[in-house]
């Protein structure tokens, strides 16, 4: 049984500020030769680690003319959503998003906590997903990344959340493969983390990110990283894994704008001046609304249920805001 991985591909019709190129051209090249890929390996699924869109209502043209290609995978097309597929990060609105749209017509097929098992062979796989919600690497990992195999030969969990395979960054929440080691799963493949990471390997379990198939920031690092996807087969004695990087990306130096990246690294300078003041004015310094709504919820001992209204509140604004708005033409 073989597998083809990639993650965040962010489709939009619209090109992030800092790109050179027509993202959306670039982007569809790219996907064209994932599909090739899939053919000439001979894949039997497709597994997608999350942010399918860019927005969670993108344009209908902008949506056509990107599934017109998922649609010439010949295999299924397994997807759990990202935090850019959502509503204020609130998976209760993902039926009325554009990806849950696009499972229903049955072009991909959502992952979930409850498993897929998939057969072929005598060879028996467990497949089970963990999408973006507005907790995950907040609270206790094992309920995002922890999974049980059950009556299988492999199990394989796909998850849309920051892990990593060390200490990187402070601030942002994340999850160290180093709090999830008891997992059952012999294949965890995340998605979220843009730049990817080093496979891991522990105890015969595997931890993997290819990386985002989508350039959208200016770090440094997307200027030199691969654009890749992972090919796993399962069908000998042995797992066989491969990053296979894609012809079709151009060189970062060619689709990044290096001024917009000096400039960006300017006001990150500046940023972090301005937020080292407020951090010495006030006792709040979180910019994300909803990452001040958990620190006031927990600095006045808020009910659970009080946090969880404001942030559905959040989720039912941003898809108001949503409600009308188109991205440019494909073309």
């Amino acid at each position: 049984m073989k597998f083809l991985f990639l993650t965040d591909d962010h489709k939009r019709g619209t090109n992030p500020a800092n790109r050179k190129d027509h993202f959306p051209a670039t982007l569809a090249l790219k996907l064209r030769e994932v599909v090739e890929i899939a053919c000439e390996r001979e894949v039997d699924y497709v597994l997608h680690g999350g942010d399918f869109f860019d927005v969670p209502a993108p344009s209908l043209s902008v949506c056509a003319d990107f599934l017109e290609i998922y649609q010439r995978f010949p295999v299924p097309v397994y997807v759990v959503p990202g935090n850019h597929d959502l509503f204020g990060h609130n998976p209760s609105t993902l039926n009325r998003t554009m990806l849950g749209f696009v499972s229903r017509l049955g072009i991909v097929r959502l992952l979930g906590r409850e498993p897929v098992y998939l057969e072929k062979n005598g060879l028996r796989v467990q497949l089970t997903g963990q999408g973006y919600h507005y907790d995950i690497d907040r609270r206790d990992p094992k309920e995002d990344y922890v999974v049980r195999k059950r009556d299988c030969d492999y199990a394989i969990h796909v998850v849309h959340g920051m892990l990593l395979d060390r200490r990187s960054f402070p601030g942002p929440f994340y999850t160290l493969i180093e709090q999830i080691l008891e997992t059952e799963a012999d294949f965890t493949l995340a998605g979220h983390n843009h730049l990817g990471f080093p496979d891991v390997a522990s105890d015969g379990k595997y931890f993997l990110n290819p990386g985002a198939l989508a350039r959208l920031s200016n770090h440094p690092s997307e200027l030199t990283r691969p654009v890749q996807v992972l090919f796993l087969d399962l069908s000998g004695s042995t797992p066989y894994l491969e990053k296979i990087r894609l012809q079709s990306a151009p060189p970062g130096e060619d689709v990044l704008d290096r001024s917009r990246l000096e400039e960006a690294t300017f006001r990150e300078q500046r940023l972090a001046s301005y937020l080292a003041e407020v951090k010495s004015a006030a006792s709040y310094q979180w910019t994300d609304v909803r990452a001040l709504i958990e620190k006031i919820a927990q600095a006045e001992k808020l009910e659970q249920k009080v946090r969880d209204e404001a942030l559905r509140r959040i989720a039912l604004a941003e898809e108001a805001l949503a409600c009308g708005e188109g991205e440019e033409q494909f073309t």
